[in-house]
Parts: structure tokens; C-alpha cells; sequence
């Protein structure tokens, strides 16, 4: 057994002391005479690996002292149990009831440290509002170990069913923030991925997409004569014409600026950073574009923008969908006017029904390719065969 007396001689670099009553508890000597740091060497039951657990500095920690740490440690071992594990199970607990954050905390900051990765400011008002309007109000103060996929469920559920679409955001967004919270050990894992063994089984989406109402492409020359270019012309009018001849999505074309357009190769090139995939998107420009752009170019005076409002800033949404409403434009959808997104339905269809390849369909509407094998073998855009395709497009409206 060891003794302070054999403890108080010990020499640096001399053999570990084994104390004899404890197997694995041995003294290692230290740099200096006299001292030394208490091990115990053990084999974990639940790895099946040799490891080293310290117990603490001699003779800061008596022999006394380390021989009762030696013999819990050897009992939670004969019972399956690993003591290095246990301690820091216990470390672990310790600091988390001193700075567990709640929900709204954690959720702000992960909010902060995503955000700049968002494609635009819309959809970063929107990650947060989800949360400050449906999750923060209940579930916000309480702190993150003490969250159940219960909790996530109450908030869910008044939502659940009869706003699906906002409800998987929610869900994704919480489960999101929760798993940053299993990242730093706040949790052992999202509680939030069991949240449907407690909620109605939702419809599948494709029984709850909802078309954008649009015009059947039979009837897009009648509406083009009698809405776009009757009566006087407008900003609105001539940014639905030109969304309408290039199947553009709203945003890129109501963002639209000179700068972006080619007009020797009658182009309009599309930043990556106004495009839903991400990607530039080129649009070769029918002859009723051009001149769409020919007539603004006379007009314009001191806004980047080709399509500006009053003053001078871009148009909003909404302007289209007024010129939409204003003329009672009828959809293929009973009892909806038609909606500027819609256009590009009505164009799809005719591509389709006119015999145009759907890739070149697709392309045009700049939609991503589904299969990450075939997209790597695209390296073409298909603007030849898009032009021909758009020019056919435009010579129906006439």
C-alpha cells in the first residue's frame, strides 16, 4: 500500500507508484520531488478500449481521497458503466444548467449566422417572421433541453392542415434551429424530426398545388389585342407584353436594367443573382421585344431600369397583377383572373402543343434539370433553337 512517506520521495522520472488496493490507481511522478498526478487505468465496458482516467494532483489530492474516487470509479466499471464517460456527462450538465439558452435566443442567432447565405431579402423577413409569428409567442422562453416534439407539435397544429405550405417552412426552420442546438451538445437531437407521429397526416402535395391562373394560350392574341395594346399604353402594359414574349418570371423582368441587354445580338442576359436557380439566364429576343425596348429606350430619361414606376424606381408586383385585374382577364381556373406568373403556363402548353422538344421548352423558362447526371452533360443553353421557338411565340400574338 502506498504511504506519503513513499509518496513525499518520489523522484522525477521514476516508474509510476501502483497503490496496491485499487487496481489500475497508480501515483506518476511529476517534475518535481514529492509530487505527482493520480491515474487510473481501466477497460471501458462500453468501448472495450484501455483508457486513462486523472484523478487530480498529489498531494493536493490525498492518498485517501484518490483511493475513494478509484473505488466509485470501479464500481460504476463492474457495473457497465465508463467513469471518464459519466464525468463528462456530468461536466456537460453542469454547464448547460448555467447557459442554456431558450428557443427565441438560439433561433435569433442561427437567423443571424444563416441569413447572408438567402437569396434575397424576401425570404429572409420571411425565416424569421415564421418563427416570431408562430413559434416565438409559445414556445420562445423555454429553454432548448426542455423542448419535446410535443411542444413542436402544439405550435404546428393550428396551422398544420390549413396552411400546409407554411407549416412545413415552420417545421423546417424549427428543426433547423434545434439541430444547431444537438451541435453544440444542448441537445443529443432535433426533437422536431418526430413531430408527425403526433399530428393528422397531411394531403400530398401534389393534391394541394395550387396552378398560378393563367390564359389559355388560344386566347393569349384576343387578350393581347384587346387589353395590351388598346386604349393608352402604360409602363404595366408593356412590362406584361415583354413577361409574356419572354416567359420571364415577374422579378426579372420588373428588376430588369439596360446594362443587361445586348442589342446588337438581341440578347437580354439575366444575373444569377435575379434568377430562382441561381444560375444567368439568357433570353433571346423576339422581334416584338425589340421593339418593346426600342420604344422605351425613346422614352427613358433617368431611371437604370426598363420598366420603371413614377419615380423612377423599379415596378412592383402588384402593378401587373392590377393591369390583370383592371381588364378582368379571365384564367383557365373558374372565378380567378389571370395572374402574370401564369404566362409562363400558357406558354409551356403551347410549346407543347405546338411540337417544340422539351428541353428547349424548359430551357426557355429556365427551370432546373431534375437529374444532377443529366445536367452535367448540358453545356448548351439552346439559344438558336430557344429564338426560333420565341419568335413563333411572338408572331402568335399578332
Amino acid at each position: 500500500m502506498l504511504t506519503d512517506a513513499a509518496a513525499r520521495k518520489l523522484e522525477p522520472g521514476s516508474k509510476p507508484r501502483s497503490d496496491g488496493t485499487v487496481q489500475g490507481l497508480q501515483l506518476v511522478p511529476s517534475k518535481t520531488k514529492g509530487r505527482g498526478k493520480w491515474n487510473l487505468r481501466f477497460v471501458s465496458p462500453v468501448t472495450g478500449k484501455r483508457r486513462d482516467m486523472g484523478l487530480g494532483s498529489y498531494p493536493e489530492i490525498s492518498i485517501l481521497t484518490a483511493l475513494r474516487a478509484a473505488l466509485e470509479a470501479r464500481d460504476l466499471i463492474a457495473s457497465g458503466g465508463d467513469p471518464l464517460e459519466a464525468k463528462r456527462a456530468a461536466e456537460l450538465e453542469r454547464r448547460l444548467e448555467t447557459t442554456m439558452p431558450n428557443f427565441e435566443q438560439v433561433g435569433r442567432m442561427v437567423f443571424e449566422e444563416i441569413s447572408p447565405g438567402f437569396r434575397n431579402a424576401k425570404h429572409i423577413r420571411q425565416w424569421i417572421g415564421t418563427l416570431e409569428t408562430y413559434v416565438f409567442p409559445r414556445i420562445g422562453r423555454l429553454p432548448v433541453n426542455e423542448l419535446r416534439a410535443s411542444d413542436f407539435a402544439d405550435v404546428l397544429r393550428p396551422i398544420w392542415l390549413s396552411k400546409p405550405e407554411t407549416a412545413s417552412r415552420v417545421r423546417q426552420r424549427c428543426d433547423t434551429v434545434m439541430n444547431w442546438c444537438a451541435a453544440q451538445d444542448y441537445v443529443i437531437a432535433s426533437p422536431v424530426q418526430n413531430v408527425d407521429r403526433v399530428l393528422p397526416k397531411q394531403k400530398g402535395k401534389r393534391e394541394r398545388i395550387q396552378h398560378h391562373p393563367a390564359v389559355p394560350w388560344r386566347h393569349i392574341p384576343s387578350f393581347t389585342g384587346r387589353v395590351l395594346r388598346a386604349g393608352r399604353s402604360t409602363m404595366s402594359k408593356l412590362a406584361l407584353e415583354f413577361l409574356m414574349l419572354t416567359a420571364a418570371r415577374s422579378g426579372e423582368v420588373r428588376f430588369m436594367e439596360w446594362s443587361e441587354i445586348d442589342w446588337e445580338a438581341e440578347i437580354w442576359t439575366v444575373p444569377k443573382e435575379r434568377m430562382k436557380a441561381g444560375v444567368i439566364h439568357r433570353v433571346p429576343l423576339s422581334p416584338r421585344a425589340m421593339e418593346i425596348l426600342r420604344v422605351r429606350q425613346q422614352e427613358e430619361a433617368f431611371s437604370s431600369f426598363v420598366f420603371p414606376s413614377r419615380n423612377g424606381k423599379s415596378l412592383t408586383d402588384m402593378a401587373l397583377t392590377k393591369a390583370l385585374r383592371d381588364a378582368k382577364v379571365k384564367s383557365d381556373t373558374p372565378g380567378r383572373i389571370a395572374t402574370a406568373h401564369g404566362f409562363r403556363s400558357s406558354f409551356r402548353d403551347w410549346a407543347s402543343e405546338n411540337g417544340y422538344p422539351r428541353d428547349v421548352a424548359e430551357r426557355a423558362l429556365a427551370h432546373t434539370i431534375a437529374s444532377a447526371t443529366e445536367a452535367a452533360y448540358h453545356r448548351t443553353d439552346l439559344l438558336d433553337q430557344r429564338r426560333k421557338m420565341m419568335e413563333a411565340w411572338d408572331s402568335l400574338m399578332h
